[in-house]
């Protein structure tokens, strides 16, 4: 008798484990597009820069970690600047499926939303009196390219955001 009891613990375990491996891999679904590797340029206020980015499932794939390197070289305005950047998403609530947290080299901390288009993904900073909003949009043009377009809305006109870089990468792995 308890090895039947061991037995029909050890089928309830491995249908959970199938059942939420499941449902893990389905929460990623519309990020798809968006998995690998990817090289870009883009302009916007600090200059041209070019960079590359990648996008992985981690952590048994309960959480997207992105990775970002950019560099904008020297201009007659400015030095040099390397920017690199941190984003994990992670399952939210019941009102915001789906979250995400940024962290960047130059000190910033940024907790967004995730919304969805049919081709893209936004990821948009709550509303904190005093602080600027940001939004951040992913738009597949095709399997192998995306449009990235980071904006800005001051903390008096919170609604109101303004371009500040915009680019496109293309998948390379």
């Amino acid at each position: 008798m308890r090895t039947r009891e061991l037995f029909i613990i050890a089928i309830l375990l491995v249908s959970c484990q199938f059942l939420f491996g499941q449902q893990t891999k389905n929460q990623w679904e519309k990020w798809n597009f968006l998995i690998g590797e990817w090289v870009g340029e883009g302009n916007g206020q600090p200059g041209q820069g070019e960079g590359k980015f990648s996008f992985q499932a981690d952590l048994d794939g309960n959480i997207l970690v992105r990775k970002n390197r950019t560099s904008f070289p020297e201009t007659a305005n400015s030095k040099a600047v390397v920017h690199e950047d941190l984003l994990i998403v992670y399952p939210g609530s019941e009102a915001t499926p789906q979250e995400a947290i940024y962290f960047d080299n130059e000190g910033h901390t940024i907790k967004y939303r995730v919304s969805f288009t049919e081709n893209s993904v936004i990821l948009t900073s709550d509303l904190v009196a005093g602080t600027p909003r940001f939004r951040l949009r992913y738009v597949s043009i095709d399997i192998k390219t995306v449009k990235i377009d980071f904006e800005m809305a001051s903390p008096q006109k919170p609604e109101e955001f303004k371009m500040y870089l915009s680019g496109k990468a293309t998948k390379v792995k």
